[in-house]
């Protein structure tokens, strides 16, 4: 077993972040600030609303749930150190709390890309098996789905990220970018990290590439249910079932995709930490604009509660 010494645990990290542009430091402040709030009081309504309405506890709500609780989890694992370091000249980190921060960030990232492909499965079953929708997405298949979606999560987070932690960094500190990732620690580490990347493959595999694959086989069986409708009616049903869940997963998996595919180049990793922002602040506060505006229902709800607990008159 690897020991871990003093000199390979450093009291604390330096986030460099946003450091070589201090210009842009206090308008990325106020900017990452409002988005955080809309996030967490977006997702936050979304949660009350889903449990509150008795017609929204249907299987595709319970997981618009999931995904609510963890884009607030996910931004609050890091806007608020982020908004520590693009407000003053301090731009560190202890070390346990890095530690924390990475070990959540990488559990949340991975649970999302599972989450949208269950997200996934459920429109196409309520698209290309209607009359069986109920009985395919019963309670407790939607429960199991929910929880092996955060367990897988969690496992792989577990194994990565404690590989990571057995890593000797000998005393290098400096990590270029917002937050505690996993790549950038092991960037910092002085021996080889051949194993811990072959390791990070493999997870990226199956918990990014193959959901994505489940994610493009359900949406080819949906748009073909799709092509055999005739009626303007239910091509208008099967684009409202379907078309946040769409969006959603564009904005997720495309600024992952685009991140990953950059060079490895000083311009590109400065290109990148603006994508990690998208991804990491911006995708959890649209996520829920995109499943209110687009989606009747919610807002229905929403004006029912709001009349109902805070003495407004409907009409």
């Amino acid at each position: 077993m690897m020991e871990i010494s003093n000199e390979s645990s450093p009291e604390i990290f330096v986030l460099l972040g946003f450091s070589e542009r201090p210009s842009l430091e206090p308008i990325l402040f106020i900017i990452v600030l409002g988005i955080y709030v809309v996030c967490i009081l977006g997702n936050g309504i979304i949660i009350l609303v889903s449990c509150m309405d008795v017609h929204l506890h249907t299987p595709m709500y319970f997981f618009l749930v999931n995904l609510s609780f963890l884009d607030i989890s996910f931004t609050t694992s890091i806007v608020p150190q982020l908004l520590v370091n693009l407000w003053g000249p301090q731009k560190t980190i202890s070390y346990g709390g890095c530690v924390v921060q990475f070990y959540i960030s990488h559990w949340l990232g991975a649970t999302e890309c599972i989450l949208l492909a269950v997200m996934a499965y459920d429109r196409y079953a309520a698209i290309c098996r209607p009359l069986h929708y109920n009985v395919i997405m019963h309670p407790h298949l939607c429960l199991s789905l929910a929880f092996a979606s955060w367990l897988g999560g969690l496992t792989t987070s577990m194994v990565g990220s404690t590989l990571t932690m057995l890593l000797p960094l000998c005393g290098n500190n400096c990590i270029d970018h917002f937050f505690c990732e996993m790549p950038l620690i092991m960037q910092l580490a002085c021996v080889d990290t051949s194993f811990n990347e072959v390791e990070m493959y493999v997870a990226s595999f199956i918990f990014v590439v193959l959901p994505l694959g489940l994610i493009l086989v359900s949406y080819s069986h949906i748009a073909w249910a799709v092509l055999k409708i005739r009626s303007a009616d239910g091509w208008r049903k099967a684009f409202n079932t379907c078309s946040s869940h769409v969006a959603v997963v564009t904005f997720f998996y495309g600024s992952i995709i685009f991140m990953y595919l950059q060079p490895a180049k000083s311009s590109s990793h400065e290109q990148g930490k603006f994508i990690a922002l998208f991804y990491t602040v911006i995708t959890p506060m649209l996520n829920p604009l995109i499943y209110t505006l687009r989606n009747k229902d919610v807002k229905k709800a929403f004006r029912h509660i709001v009349e109902n607990h805070c003495g407004f008159g409907g009409t």
